[in-house]
């Protein structure tokens, strides 16, 4: 059964539904470069004050030893999220020596790529098969893009939403089925509107000229007063080709139609032979260089704006828990960090996310066609590179083979038009104003691109004649201070100690347990 979004605005906004809107989980995952107060990448390993990077359950690790990466626990309330996350950084900047987190997505100033050092995880074999896959990623992509920062926001529906979606569509499938099905159709939609995210948030429209250190590229970069270089009308760098994104998988067509598809897509990437990755060799002089040659190693390397994801147990590989338990959640992977908020993302981006994904929810759509995955996957193209130029039109593909171009801002009005009716739902359901404001406050955006971060950023550059690295370590140096300053708010100092006490010790027993040697131990892994 197909329903139009009054549909669902009528069914939702019944007494007996509308409390199902407030049930919405939220994570955060937030990574942030460590820093020198000159502006240089630190080159102290992981301070053991935060924990092991391994097993810690609020302070990791990315790629390299200098990317940590904080994750908050799943709240259903958007202050907690932000105050969890201001915690984690507060405990952190108290244990890193003085050092500050870039506010940046792009990186700073790195004068050798090779000297970027990888993350390490101890000599568990399952620490070493992380460490071994960044090493893959160094030989495959190089350093320079494995220190890009982003923000994840993890999100979901609680169960009680889901049930009444379920009685709407007069479904009879198991509700775990019915679920996977309707977050699919949310990953749908969001792939064909994804653009909106880089336009109102992309705040990456400039770079160090030190990232293009021996790479080729075609784009038309001018350089700022300071020697920055920067694309007039681009938004977000990081998603555009010269950030996370790669060529070996452009190829792939994997497709969001469904779940059993979506993950024999994944593990059919896997197991597809590289030939270009092959030439780096599995083993060189006894070292692996990568955990193998296919186009993905595991799944983490699928570079995707989303993700269906559910929770994994150890062991797990990701697509399995998908195809036995169905998905739990999705994971927002087009966000930069925030450069004008402390934790890389603000309360206000919160509230548009949940009006932005409950539309997503609410709007039927029919499974895509390679083609018309392929409009949509060029509008994000076009519009993390020129998102802001006047005469860029976008494709709004209907999956049927017929496309209208389109202007940012009238397609992004028709949209706001639609999103300020599930804005005031969400609004009825909390009690509150503050999603009618963020539906104002962005629509202001797609009417005046000035407003935009990335124009922000690039106005301070050229018009203020301020350097941006110098204006990132102000501000970063500004959060320190901030972070320093304000009392715990959800956990406490000695959460920490512990956390990290604990985490130390749950290294220590993985290490302990290992019986198999690690060539026997990734056998096993890619055998399951």
């Amino acid at each position: 059964m197909t329903l139009s979004l009054n549909d669902y605005i009528t069914a939702f906004n019944q007494e007996s539904n509308l409390n199902a809107l407030t049930g919405i989980g939220r994570g955060i995952e937030r990574e942030a470069l460590r820093v020198l107060p000159n502006g240089e990448l630190s080159k102290h390993g992981h301070y053991s004050q935060l924990g092991s990077a391994l097993t810690h359950g609020q302070i990791t690790t990315d790629y390299s030893e200098t990317l940590l990466e904080f994750i908050t626990p799943v709240s259903h309330s958007p202050e907690q999220a932000i105050a969890q996350l201001q915690d984690i950084q507060k405990y952190t900047f108290a244990n890193i020596d003085g050092e500050l987190l870039w506010p940046m997505s792009m990186p700073c100033f790195v004068d050798e790529e090779d000297k970027i050092p990888l993350a390490q995880y101890g000599d568990s074999n399952i620490g070493k098969m992380k460490t071994v896959y960044r090493q893959g990623l160094k030989n495959r992509y190089g350093s320079m893009m494995q220190v890009i920062a982003g923000i994840h926001f993890n999100f979901s529906f609680s169960t009680e939403f889901w049930q009444v979606q379920q009685k709407l569509h007069e479904n009879k499938a198991p509700l775990s089925d019915f679920i996977s099905e309707r977050y699919f159709s949310i990953l749908r939609n969001y792939k064909r509107y994804c653009w909106l995210i880089p336009y109102l948030y992309g705040s990456s429209p400039a770079l160090c000229n030190s990232f293009l250190q021996g790479k080729e590229h075609k784009l038309p970069f001018k350089k700022s007063p300071s020697g920055t270089l920067y694309l007039e009308y681009a938004t977000s760098l990081r998603m555009s080709d010269l950030g996370y994104t790669s060529s070996e998988q452009s190829n792939l067509k994997i497709c969001y139609n469904n779940l059993d598809g979506y993950v024999d897509g994944v593990q059919k990437a896997i197991a597809l032979k590289s030939e270009s990755f092959s030439n780096i060799g599995l083993k060189v002089n006894g070292e692996y260089q990568q955990l193998n040659t296919n186009v993905l190693q595991i799944e983490n390397e699928l570079y995707a704006p989303i993700r269906p994801k559910q929770v994994i147990k150890s062991g797990e590989k990701p697509s399995q828990a998908l195809r036995d338990r169905g998905v739990e959640y999705i994971e927002v992977r087009a966000l930069d960090v925030n450069p004008f908020a402390d934790t890389g993302i603000n309360i206000e981006q919160i509230h548009f996310l949940d009006v932005f994904l409950t539309y997503c929810a609410f709007v039927d759509n029919k499974e895509f066609d390679c083609d018309s995955q392929q409009h949509h996957e060029n509008n994000m193209n076009d519009v993390v590179m020129r998102g802001r130029d006047p005469e860029l039109l976008l494709s709004d593909a209907n999956g049927q083979g017929e496309v209208t171009l389109k202007s940012v801002n009238q397609w992004g009005n028709e949209l706001f038009d639609n999103m300020a009716q599930v804005a005031a739902l969400l609004d009825k359901a909390y009690q509150s104003d503050n999603y009618s404001k963020s539906i104002v406050r962005e629509r202001a955006k797609i009417n005046d691109a000035q407003l935009t971060p990335s124009a922000q950023i690039l106005t301070i550059m050229l018009e203020q004649e301020q350097s941006i690295s110098q204006y990132s370590l102000n501000k970063a140096a500004q959060y320190r201070q901030q972070a320093l300053a304000r009392d715990y708010q959800f956990y406490s100092e000695q959460f920490f100690i512990d956390e990290a006490e604990k985490s130390h010790q749950g290294q220590s027993e993985i290490e302990a347990a290992d019986e198999l040697s690690f060539d026997d131990f990734l056998t096993d892994y890619f055998q399951q």
